[in-house]
């Protein structure tokens, strides 16, 4: 049977990712930092945020270098080639130019040239933003095979002298093949938006006449950031497993943005997840905005935690304020 005769549904066939250089501890850090003026500790990183360590690029490296390195695990998973590939979306703020997209310079090194590409902006939501945009082209029937991709640079835009962002990021990529199939993979979905937050979490730098204009660096009210990331996950979850005709209970697995392990312990308690069914791994990486899904969802499938059959449910919260819910059957 050929993929257009399976044009209903799609489903993940191949996840991967990739982290630059070394990871860099909060000791490393605190030391790094202290160069410049800001004090701050292992204890004092982890009782607020859980973060132990995470991955920063060096100079040199690109978004697309990252996201390439993941797609290319991503198709080794599912046994396909860049050649297969008839769409990509990169999920990213942190692009390597303003134009052409970051999509299309990891097209032309996966040699997926004339499939569909493009870039994705929804901050730490663009993950599932771009996962539930392919799902909607495959089951239209204009693309049979997709590479979604979430990849990130975060440490080029953080004021480095502001403790309250820098020792919470870290850069990555993650990535997964979306293929046609006759049965549901992508059971049911949620992409939401309110501008009216746009100040709570914002880089609003801008390139004009060769300039950069406005503040470069990440800002955030932490505060803020973390009561809506709670409130709109836990109600984005429960309204997606109602449209799925699922209870909490058969929720296998949980993989919100990997932003703090208070917000995640937060929205597990909301919809009543208990926190062994949770997927974390902002320890060990940090918060890579749109890249900490695809990262999570790649250990979880690798160290055997996710079997085919179970509910995986993946969330994305972010700047812009922008939020979104996808559920998976694997």
């Amino acid at each position: 049977m050929t993929l257009a005769a399976l044009r209903t549904y799609s489903r993940v066939i191949g996840t991967g990712s990739a982290l630059p250089g070394n990871a860099v501890s909060n000791d490393e850090l605190a030391r790094d930092l202290a160069t410049r003026g800001v004090e701050t500790s292992d204890q004092w990183i982890v009782e607020r945020t859980g973060i132990r360590q995470r991955y920063i690029a060096a100079p040199g490296s690109t978004t697309a270098d990252l996201g390439v390195r993941a797609a290319q695990a991503a198709l080794q998973a599912a046994g396909r080639s860049g050649k297969d590939i008839d769409l990509i979306i990169v999920a990213t703020s942190t692009p390597d130019q303003i134009f052409p997209s970051t999509a299309c310079l990891i097209q032309a090194q996966l040699g997926a040239n004339g499939s569909t590409a493009f870039d994705v902006q929804a901050v730490c939501s663009g993950f599932v933003y771009g996962l539930v945009i392919a799902d909607a082209m495959i089951r239209s029937g204009t693309n049979a095979r997709a590479l979604v991709i979430g990849a990130e640079l975060f440490s080029r835009i953080l004021d480095w002298s502001d403790r309250g962002t820098c020792v919470l990021f870290g850069d990555g990529a993650g990535a997964v093949v979306l293929e046609a199939s006759s049965e549901p993979g992508i059971l049911a979905s949620e992409l939401k938006a309110d501008g009216s937050h746009a100040g709570v979490l914002c880089t609003a730098g801008r390139v004009s006449q060769g300039k950069v204009e406005g503040h470069p660096y990440l800002t955030m009210d932490g505060p803020a950031v973390f009561k809506l990331a709670v409130n709109v996950l836990g109600a984005s979850a429960i309204k997606v497993l109602q449209q799925a005709g699922l209870e909490v209970s058969q929720l296998d697995w949980l993989i919100p943005h990997q932003a703090n392990v208070r917000i995640l312990n937060a929205i597990a308690k909301r919809v009543g997840v208990p926190e062994e069914k949770m997927v974390a791994t902002v320890d060990r990486h940090g918060n890579t905005s749109a890249a900490s899904v695809p990262l999570a969802l790649d250990v979880a499938v690798r160290d055997g935690r996710i079997k085919s059959g179970q509910h995986v449910m993946l969330q994305g919260v972010g700047g812009g304020f922008t939020w979104g819910s996808a559920l998976l059957r694997w």
